[in-house]
């Protein structure tokens, strides 16, 4: 049994953010993934839920004539994993978002929640980071606005989301996955159905000719209390060949930016070994996608 007040089920996106106005107390659920689990815990025994099942606009991925990609956050894990768009232009999201739990939760858990529950281990959220994803956020009675995925976490379980406001897109410009390949890794204890000790994104854009890194994006999971980006391990190999000596100088500097904790799960210097070998790893396969060669 969940100890829930009563539970609204919207059909439109004015109606649901109407709902939240009224009483901001009121939780929304889309797959219920984590919603029912905290009910069943007892953290929001009692409260009201607004589903967002119904709201078809919430669901989707698209793509516009600037090659504007958006996700919708109701859209569920395997939907993202499947669709043509994201296989065709953000295949690390689909590869990162197939590693959530099991097949149950992957048909039911959608993006948009992955997101918002602000937990560093979420494995959509490092991958998003590398594709400089930008957030939408809609509240009553028509007020928009964006923020850059890099600011939408404050902390542990803490995003930059009001008790009025909901997420209603996730934006991709071209110029964030154009010519990139990425790879996601995930370490967890179990080969399935656990959440992660870190998680590694890696997205990188070669030069014409195959020979050096233009450009690189690096994101952890779990390195520390928010999913975060290594701006200076990013900047160390632009430019660099694709040698032995750029997978170690850019693994080597990504020890320098993190700050994981211990926990029961891992101890902080076994997640700090995960950092180095992980984005050794990530780059290195990132390359092989983006069609280069590692030399000696």
């Amino acid at each position: 049994m969940y100890d829930l007040d009563n539970m609204q089920v919207p059909t439109t996106l004015m109606e649901a953010v109407k709902s939240k106005h009224t009483n901001p107390e009121a939780v929304f659920i889309a797959g219920g993934t984590d919603v029912l689990i905290k009910m069943r815990e007892g953290k929001l025994a009692g409260k009201s839920l607004i589903s967002l099942h119904d709201i078809k606009v919430l669901k989707g991925v698209t793509i516009d004539d600037a090659g504007m990609i958006c996700i919708r956050p109701a859209t569920t894990f395997s939907h993202i994993t499947y669709d043509p768009i994201i296989q065709k232009h953000l295949p690390m999201l689909g590869l990162a978002v197939d590693q959530v739990g099991g097949p149950q939760i992957r048909n039911m858990g959608t993006i948009g929640g992955n997101i918002c529950n602000g937990v560093t281990s979420a494995d959509s959220a490092s991958t998003l980071f590398t594709y400089n994803a930008e957030l939408e956020i809609m509240s009553y009675p028509d007020l928009s606005r964006r923020v850059s995925i890099h600011d939408f976490y404050k902390g542990p379980g803490r995003v930059d989301l009001s008790s009025n406001e909901l997420l209603t897109g996730i934006y991709i410009k071209k110029e964030n996955y154009d010519g990139f390949h990425g790879h996601y890794i995930k370490y967890a204890m179990r080969n399935a159905m656990d959440i992660a000790t870190l998680g590694c994104a890696v997205n990188v854009k070669l030069d014409e000719n195959k020979q050096t890194i233009e450009e690189a994006r690096l994101a952890f999971g779990v390195a520390g209390p928010t999913p975060m980006r290594c701006p200076h391990a990013e900047a160390a190999i632009c430019g660099q060949p694709l040698n032995q000596h750029t997978l170690e100088l850019f693994s080597e500097t990504a020890l320098t930016e993190v700050n994981p904790r211990t926990s029961w799960r891992a101890s902080k210097d076994f997640r700090l070994q995960l950092v180095k070998e992980l984005s050794h790893r990530g780059l290195m396969e990132a390359i092989h996608l983006g069609g280069g060669k590692i030399n000696d």
